[in-house]
């Protein structure tokens, strides 16, 4: 263990963030694939800096789930760099606590649970961006803003009006469907694709 905080590569130099803002159910059909309902308001929970890995883990304590998301680093309470963020959950865990109406620490923001690529940066969000991950080359998950129930705009307004965004904080939008476990020794590559063109990716092998 080490006191040192983790970082991810902003246009290939460290860049620090404090927190990680998760949006939770911000796709239709992934709420429908986990007999979710769809909530009434925006879902926002967090990740400590500690989260963040660039290990992919399969099972720590239990098996984990996979779930790619378009990411969004802060600055001047502006998203100004994306990335492909992977919000890794313990299914299980995270069932017990939502029957009983607990919170999710326990089985979101665990050490190894946020795996970034390198975050680049935008002058303005595409509508057009969509976050990709394949296993072993075949398309697992695609989704975008278009499909997204809280757009990027709306999502920082909503953070803001009750968590304070410092420079260097990010942002994890949600996830389209498609989630499921991963396997160790499986290849996950993902990517943050715009106008059909790769912007950002990402491979690991899983352990």
């Amino acid at each position: 263990m080490t006191n040192q905080l983790n970082s991810v590569l902003l246009d290939g130099e460290p860049s620090v963030p404090g927190k990680i803002i998760c949006v939770g159910r911000n796709y239709v059909d992934h709420i429908h694939e986990l007999d979710n309902e769809v909530p009434q308001q925006m879902v926002v929970f967090a990740k400590p800096n500690s989260a963040i890995s660039s290990v992919l883990h399969s099972n720590l304590g239990e098996a984990l789930h996979y779930e790619a998301e378009i990411s969004f680093i802060v600055k001047n309470n502006q998203f100004v760099a994306v990335g492909m963020g992977m919000d890794l959950t313990k299914r299980g865990i995270q069932s017990n606590l939502k029957a009983a109406s607990l919170p999710w620490e326990r089985c979101k923001a665990f050490d190894g649970s946020a795996l970034f690529s390198p975050f680049v940066s935008i002058q303005t969000i595409n509508p057009a961006l969509k976050v990709e991950l394949s296993i072993d080359g075949q398309l697992a998950q695609s989704g975008g803003i278009e499909l997204m129930i809280h757009k990027p705009d709306e999502i920082i307004e909503e953070i803001n009006s009750f968590i304070t965004l410092n420079d260097g904080d990010i942002v994890m939008t949600g996830t389209p469907k498609g989630v499921g476990k991963v396997i160790s020794g499986k290849q996950y590559s993902g990517r943050i694709v715009q106008d059909d063109k790769v912007i950002t990716a990402i491979d690991w092998v899983a352990h």
